[in-house]
């Protein structure tokens, strides 16, 4: 399983570093390769500028309290924190995240818990909170909130 040479493109899970179910660990880390993680990391977990197969796998029994950066994430245990994978997410029907999910393609099992957004990474620009319903002028027209969301859409 280390050192191997396999890509998980071909069905494999290839670990580089493993943290055990009894590490805790206070502190950002940063990483190329696969991590797999079954204990706790409080702290970012960020792929190396340039790691294109970076690869965080999250055990059932692990958890994560902070952002994670990398190219492929695969979620099975806690997450508080956002996600930002550059190619792929996959939400095992175990996984709960709480934070947003930003991702190229994602997979989402049944029975996976999400507490925040899926948000696609093709898109430029975040749209403003809905309208109030408040914010709707008297004489029927659209209120400002109403305009602006129209001209973030076009």
């Amino acid at each position: 399983m280390f050192g191997s040479n396999k890509s998980n493109r071909d069905g494999h899970l290839v670990v580089d570093a493993l943290i055990g179910a009894q590490v805790v660990i206070r502190g950002d880390v940063e990483f190329s390769g696969g991590l797999y993680v079954e204990g706790t990391i409080l702290g970012k977990v960020i792929a190396q500028d340039g790691a294109t197969n970076a690869t965080l796998t999250l055990a059932e029994q692990g958890s994560i309290e902070g952002e994670i950066r990398a190219h492929v994430v695969v979620v099975s245990g806690r997450l508080d924190g956002d996600v930002h994978a550059s190619e792929r997410v996959e939400l095992t029907p175990t996984a709960r995240v709480t934070g947003n999910v930003h991702y190229q393609v994602v997979e989402m099992n049944a029975g996976a818990q999400l507490t925040g957004r899926l948000i696609h990474g093709g898109a430029q620009m975040a749209l403003p909170p809905p309208a109030d319903d408040s914010a709707e002028r008297k004489d029927g027209k659209d209120g400002s909130a109403r305009k602006k969301l129209a001209e973030a859409m076009a």
